[in-house]
């Protein structure tokens, strides 16, 4: 597989990352100018937000849970040339679910189907783990 073909799930998961956060920063920032918070009511990360701020700050902060363990497969996985394309297609799996996600996060927040997608997502990625971890230890690329 090429670097751009294994490396654009990862990019995708990037952006997903900083969209949440530019979209976090901004509802504070509204919420901040408009006295819906004070700053004695947020200084020490008290849970004082509007729902829809504390959604999207939760799932920008959600990014660096799993993901962090995408991030590390991916290099490993090219690193190693065992990114081929099984692991492609299983990272934009992953992708999607953290896609879907966010989004059920930042809107409605369905728990029932925000669970769905995190445990797809992370069902996923315990799958591109054993596939590497197989491949590692055997040298076999599935």
């Amino acid at each position: 597989m090429s670097i751009q073909a294994v490396l654009l799930p990862l990019f995708v998961e990037v952006i997903l990352t900083f969209v949440l956060m530019l979209r976090m920063g901004a509802l504070r920032s509204a919420d901040y100018r408009s006295g819906a918070v004070t700053a004695d009511k947020i200084a020490l990360r008290q849970p004082n937000w509007p729902p829809l701020t504390t959604q999207t700050a939760n799932s920008f902060s959600n990014q660096f849970e799993l993901p962090v363990l995408f991030y590390v497969l991916t290099i490993l996985a090219w690193d190693t040339r065992r990114a081929g394309v099984v692991f492609v297609v299983l990272a934009w799996i992953f992708v999607i679910c953290r896609i879907l996600q966010a989004y059920v996060h930042v809107t409605g927040n369905n728990v029932t189907w925000r669970a769905r997608f995190y445990s797809a997502g992370a069902v996923v990625l315990m799958g591109m783990w054993a596939i590497f971890i197989v491949e590692a230890l055997t040298g076999i690329i599935i």
